[in-house]
């Protein structure tokens, strides 16, 4: 046997770190995927090869090899290209040995279209994400009692630029439309959020690759990055997808480094202009987020009392309770933590401003 190249080694240490993650994020199913693929990946196919060879960054936190993966098989079960595979994925129960020779299978029939899948990065839209979100704007309000023009950067289909169509309950706390289907009720701790009121005075965002609300196609991407055994995260993006079609949220195709520049230059409007981003921004190369704080930094020291500037946050950082809620506002520069809240929205600690 050849000895395992460094590239093989990184590809399998991403799969093993999966796990872990998979497992703290409720998907046993995707953990135990990713299990089988740590072990038995194997040159004997075009897709093995090219993931064993993968040449940039494997990690679950930049190329997010495991993921994509994940969601090129859940593709092949939800388009029903594959009958095979999708009678061994959830709600169906299956051997390990019968999963991974499904999946060999797939790798030999669909290689083509996995191999191209392979090239895109996830998009998941997570709209539980609004959990944090939401207080963040309410806050942003009270401080300001101004409208919001808000900016997007990684918006994706944009489910989450339309986060004033959902309703929620945020420990007690109810906010939206009572008609609206799509619910989204986290386990809260803390107090709850600002009762202000908000005036949405406009709203757009950007991605390099906006997903298509009303095409079926960039439907089922977006819910094949959804992990197989969890129907309620299919629920809730089916009716956020949903909603979008009559409505679908302004997302341009821009690159987040060219497009911020320009968007904030614009003459002031007389609302508070709101930067903001969740599990997106770590994304970025080094250099480029760089160069994001920079610009946003500048459009900052623009900033006047009458013509404010607020940028939401919901990222990673160095602790391991989930992600950062965190708040900056111009003209003063004073940031915050505003809390803390799981990847997927499941639960937010907050702490307020």
């Amino acid at each position: 046997m050849a000895p395992e190249t460094d590239r093989e080694t990184a590809v399998r240490e991403a799969f093993r770190a999966q796990i872990k993650a998979a497992t703290a994020l409720g998907s046993p199913f995707v953990a135990r995927l990713s299990a089988l693929a740590a072990q038995r990946l194997n040159r004997d196919t075009d897709v093995g090869r090219a993931l064993l060879d993968w040449p940039g960054d494997a990690s679950i936190n930049n190329d997010l090899v495991p993921a994509r993966l994940a969601g090129c098989l859940h593709a092949l079960v939800l388009s029903g290209k594959d009958d095979a595979l999708k009678t061994l994925y959830p709600p169906h129960e299956s051997d390990d040995d019968m999963l991974w020779q499904a999946i060999t299978n797939a790798f030999e029939a669909h290689g083509e279209f996995i191999l191209q899948r392979l090239q895109s990065p996830p998009q998941t839209n997570e709209i539980r994400r609004c959990n944090a979100l939401l207080p963040g704007f309410l806050t942003i309000a009270e401080i300001f009692e101004k409208p919001l023009d808000l900016l997007e950067v990684g918006a994706s289909a944009g489910l989450n630029l339309q986060w004033d169509r959902y309703r929620y309950n945020l420990g007690g706390f109810e906010w939206g439309d009572p008609a609206s289907p799509v619910l989204l009720q986290p386990d809260w701790q803390g107090p709850p959020p600002p009762n202000a009121t908000i005036t949405i005075a406009s709203r757009l965002g950007c991605d390099l690759n906006p997903l298509d609300v009303t095409s079926a196609e960039d439907r089922r991407r977006l819910m094949s990055y959804v992990w197989a055994d969890q129907p309620d995260r299919l629920q809730r993006l089916s009716a956020a997808l949903d909603l979008a079609v009559g409505d679908p949220p302004p997302v341009e195709r821009a690159d987040a480094l060219e497009w911020l520049p320009r968007e904030l230059v614009k003459p002031p409007t007389g609302a508070v202009r709101v930067i903001y981003h969740s599990i997106a921004w770590q994304y970025l190369p080094a250099s480029l987020r760089a160069r994001g704080e920079a610009t946003i930094t500048e459009a900052g020291k623009r900033a006047t009392k009458d013509q404010p500037l607020a940028r939401l946050q919901m990222e990673a950082d160095d602790k391991a309770d989930g992600a950062t809620i965190s708040l900056q506002i111009w003209p003063t520069g004073e940031i915050r933590e505003l809390g803390r809240v799981d990847f997927h929205g499941r639960w937010v600690k907050w702490k307020g401003w």
